[in-house]
C-alpha cells in the first residue's frame, strides 16, 4: 500500500496497529474460540449472486437514481428488494 494515498486518519490507524505488542498474548481457550466462531457464523450472512434480465432504459433509470443517492446501482437494487421482502417498502399514494 502506498502511503501517499492515505489520509491522516488512515496513517494514524496503521501506526496504532503496528504499535500493538502481540508477544505474551495467549489465544482464547478452546471453548471460548468455539463461542466466538459460533457468534461469527450467526452474524455473517452468506450472499449468493443473482442474474436478472432488465430493460436497458429501466437499468439506466436505476443507475441514475442510484448516482443521485450516492450509491452503486447494485446496492440500491439489493436494498429495494430487501425492503420489499421484509415489508418495509411502502408505496406512496397520490392524493387527488
Amino acid at each position: 500500500m502506498r502511503e501517499e494515498y492515505l489520509d491522516v486518519e488512515e496513517k494514524e490507524l496503521i501506526e496504532s496497529f503496528n504499535s500493538v505488542e502481540l508477544q505474551g498474548l495467549e489465544p482464547p481457550a478452546r471453548d471460548e474460540q468455539a463461542k466466538i466462531k459460533d457468534a461469527a457464523r450467526r452474524f455473517i450472512k452468506k450472499e449468493t449472486k443473482m442474474n436478472i434480465r432488465i430493460d436497458q432504459d429501466e437499468l439506466e433509470k436505476i443507475k441514475k437514481f442510484a448516482r443521485n443517492e450516492g450509491l452503486k446501482y447494485q446496492t440500491l437494487v439489493k436494498s429495494v428488494l430487501h425492503k420489499y421482502i421484509t415489508g418495509q417498502l411502502v408505496e406512496k399514494r397520490k392524493v387527488g
